[in-house]
């Protein structure tokens, strides 16, 4: 072997050989300080800590004890299903509309048999939802009513049924109003807003637009009051309004009024509702009522 050659690898300027004395010095010292330093952090004691960690415990449990507790469900009277109460019991459309078709025809489901009957509800969700159903006082004691007799009775003067007087929604005040079962101070007020708006009322049916009224107050409503349209009712000329005029009738909206008056400056004046019903975005389901606020 030529140690010669060899050597020569080995042979360093003084520069060089200070720099690698630095290198192992550095490698040692970081080699040192690695084995023998403490790196470990102090954990920071944080005031109160533990009031926190407890009190957080605490709110864990009630969340806890929140989850499992069992949800209150009230009962509904299903002559009075609405479609989002329906849909939120698990009926389709058309079991919905079977039952609310049934319902216009003034009658009344009597019984958990007698809703499967005339809405078609499978039997699966019958049993879901039948403990939800509520019917009338007077179905749940049409059995026991009369169930004990004694023959040897006296004869009672039972009282006559007291009338019930119907008076005129246009002239009822707010005590007339909050004479009717459901109705306060705050809904007896919006009525009386929305005629003061209107002129006046043209048909019971408008109750349905007055926000808050449930299908059971209108019932009542209907039953107590009547509409009687004033002579004074200033209606709107349809063909002579200006634009203006038509956007502040309660049920034209502006672009509504602004087609009427385009309609009738390109193809001459209305001459009844059916024309007015032409017009795109008109709300044709209250046509007959619209029309007794107009005059062509």
């Amino acid at each position: 072997m030529n140690f010669k050659s060899f050597k020569r690898y080995l042979h360093f300027t003084k520069y060089q050989r200070k720099g690698i004395f630095l290198l192992f010095f550095t490698i040692t010292a970081l080699q040192l300080i690695y084995l023998f330093a403490d790196f470990t952090v102090s954990e920071e004691r944080i005031p109160d800590k533990e009031k926190w960690l407890a009190l957080q415990s605490e709110i864990n449990i009630e969340k806890a004890a929140k989850k499992n507790s069992t949800t209150v469900k009230y009962q509904i009277n299903p002559n009075f299903i609405s479609d989002y109460k329906g849909y939120k019991l698990g009926m389709s459309v058309e079991e919905i509309d079977r039952l609310l078709a049934f319902r216009k025809e003034n009658k009344y489901v009597n019984s958990v048999d007698e809703f499967q009957k005339v809405t078609g509800i499978s039997d699966s969700l019958l049993s879901k939802i039948s403990p939800l159903l509520k019917f009338p006082d007077w179905v749940q004691h049409k059995k026991t009513e009369f169930k004990s007799y004694n023959t040897n009775y006296e004869r009672h003067e039972f009282p006559k049924k007291q009338k019930i007087e119907v008076l005129d929604i246009n002239q009822a005040t707010q005590e007339d109003l909050i004479k009717i079962y459901g109705i306060g101070e705050g809904l007896s007020t919006r009525i009386l807003k929305q005629k003061e708006i209107l002129g006046c009322f043209v048909s019971i049916d408008q109750m349905v637009d007055i926000w808050g009224l449930s299908p059971e107050v209108i019932n009542e409503l209907q039953s107590h009051f009547k509409v009687v349209i004033p002579s004074s009712l200033k209606r709107i000329k349809v063909n002579e309004a200006s634009l203006k005029e038509l956007s502040q009738f309660p049920y034209f909206k502006y672009t509504l009024a602004k087609q009427i008056v385009t309609y009738r400056s390109m193809n001459g004046d209305f001459k009844n509702i059916e024309d007015l019903a032409k017009i795109k975005d008109f709300p044709v389901e209250k046509a007959k009522i619209i029309s007794l606020y107009l005059e062509y």
